[in-house]
């Protein structure tokens, strides 16, 4: 039997892990800015504070990468999914600063309903991503990884719908253009949850 002579670092694993943790509670924060629609102030500073700790995780992982020789995954898959599960976090913020900035007075049904997508897609992110840890539990996180793809795929018809209602419906260019910004935002936090979903796959495939 052979040993390694360098262990691998599975300090990696702990990091990925809070990174799903930190992105779930984000979700949960903007679900319920949206739903509850109150000391918007608040949740948002709450927002920006969370996007901080993922940053500063995220910094985390990247000086492990430096500092590691061998690493537990391919060093290519633990970048790809560390800025993926960065950039769910970004366009998260991105889409409730958007709100508190352009002082919107209350969110569309459709905003709900894609955040609570969103949130859906990071409960999935966060039960995935300790299965990275068994070899023998790697194939149980492409069913987290499908759940993922469907709920991107329902958010699409949402934000589909959703702008051609602003258009008809919304007679202020201005509105409008507010909430373009906040669905853009919306729609692509969703496809960095699938984008996330893609890369653990990925890393099912090579290692399962």
């Amino acid at each position: 039997m052979r040993f390694p002579l360098i262990p691998k670092n599975y300090r990696f694993y702990d990091l990925f892990e809070q990174s799903a943790h930190n992105l779930v509670s984000a979700a949960e924060v903007m679900a319920d800015l949206m739903e509850h629609f109150e000391n918007v102030d608040m949740k948002t500073a709450r927002m920006k504070e969370l996007e901080r700790v993922g940053d500063g995780i995220i910094h985390q992982i990247v000086e492990q990468l430096h500092r590691t020789f061998v690493t537990p995954l391919e060093r290519e898959d633990i970048t790809a999914l560390a800025q993926n599960m960065d950039d769910v976090m970004d366009y998260m913020e991105g889409a409730t600063t958007a709100i508190r900035i352009y002082g919107m007075k209350r969110p569309t049904a459709a905003a709900r309903a894609v955040a609570d997508l969103v949130r859906l897609q990071t409960v999935q992110v966060e039960k995935a991503v300790p299965k990275l840890r068994q070899r023998s539990q790697l194939k149980s996180v492409l069913e987290h990884c499908v759940e993922i793809q469907r709920l991107e795929n329902e958010a699409d018809t949402l934000f589909l719908d959703a702008m051609a209602r602003l258009f008809d419906e919304e007679p202020s260019a201005v509105e409008i253009i507010k909430w373009r910004e906040v669905y853009d935002q919306l729609e692509r936090a969703t496809d960095s949850c699938e984008h996330v979903a893609n890369v653990l796959e990925g890393i099912v495939l090579k290692y399962a």
